[in-house]
């Protein structure tokens, strides 16, 4: 990578790291590109190099975090997601995901506010850039890599998403209506179930 791809790499991630803590401390309503761009030690044109305006950062930053959430959980992981039934292999990664929000309880705050399913679709079909881990190696994994043919596998990884999504930030926040530890028995037997929904008794070839 030439000096100039480095700068510009530098550029984008500045702007992103400000964005972020601005969006968790300040709000997104109340955080303007003026303010992300002065942080970041860049004029507010250089914003518009990178993204569109305010939702395009966000939306980049949703599918940027989501990336290092999915690459540590893989990281982390590693050969013993190789040698599991699929639905177990589903779950490990779901719950190491869901570990790691309850660390770090700002960045699901933001996730959790923000994460559309056309933002998260966007990510999947989206190259990589950077140090982002390769969606469409995620998408392959939960869907092309099944040992059996899924029904509109879609709509069953955006009810997975939701489901997650929306039961883990109740419980950690709020311990509402459990504590986290509580709930994941039943948010793992919903996902099996889930699972199950979309199954089809076919090979996936």
């Amino acid at each position: 990578m030439g000096k100039v791809d480095v700068n510009k790499q530098q550029k984008e991630s500045s702007l992103l790291k400000t964005a972020f803590e601005f969006f968790t401390t300040k709000g997104f309503s109340k955080t303007s590109i003026s303010d992300i761009a002065g942080k970041a030690g860049v004029a507010k044109g250089t914003f518009y190099l990178y993204f569109k305006d305010k939702c395009d950062i966000r939306n980049k930053l949703i599918a940027h975090k989501s990336s290092q959430l999915f690459m540590n959980a893989m990281k982390q992981l590693g050969p013993e997601l190789e040698n599991v039934p699929y639905e177990e292999k589903m779950i490990r990664i779901v719950d190491n995901i869901i570990n790691q929000l309850n660390e770090n309880q700002s960045l699901l705050t933001f996730i959790s506010k923000n994460l559309s399913w056309g933002v998260f679709k966007s990510a999947l079909t989206s190259p990589a850039s950077g140090n982002d881990v390769d969606f469409s190696e995620v998408y392959d994994l939960i869907i092309a890599k099944a040992p059996y043919k899924l029904r509109d596998p879609e709509i069953m990884v955006f009810m997975i998403i939701e489901l997650v999504s929306s039961t883990c930030y109740s419980a950690i926040l709020y311990n509402d209506p459990c504590t986290l530890g509580e709930l994941k028995p039943y948010l793992y037997d919903t996902m099996k179930l889930m699972i199950a929904q979309h199954r089809l008794d076919e090979p996936n070839e």
